[in-house]
């Protein structure tokens, strides 16, 4: 499965490290897109959970605004096993529509490191 992250251009030049690559710094380069944001594709296994942060620079660590749990190393992002990943999309499609988005497992925002 590839987790997809993205940041809004103003963060600047920045890196996504975290327990899937080992928290190397230089794994996960964000690029900056046309569109004006940066991403990367992160592979991953299904079925565990990653710790992440992003990196920015001159060494300034920051976290993802939109994540739901947390703990000391940073974000928690929970990657489902691909069975339970379809049941949940059949779930969803079977939901009535009430204009609700769905949250993906990306990266939209940051907040500032907690110091």
């Amino acid at each position: 499965m590839e987790i997809l992250f993205t940041l809004p251009a103003e963060v600047g030049p920045v890196s996504v490290v975290g327990d899937f690559n080992g928290w190397d710094p230089f794994a996960h380069p964000m690029t900056l897109g046309a569109d004006g944001q940066y991403r990367v594709a992160v592979a991953v296994p299904h079925g565990n959970s990653y710790a992440f942060r992003y990196l920015g620079d001159g060494g300034r660590w920051f976290d993802e605004e939109a994540a739901h749990e947390y703990d000391a190393r940073g974000a928690i992002i929970h990657v489902q096993r691909a069975a339970a990943a379809a049941a949940a999309t059949k779930r969803r499609a079977a939901a009535p529509k009430n204009g609700a988005k769905t949250v993906k497992p990306a990266a939209r925002t940051a907040r500032a490191a907690r110091a």
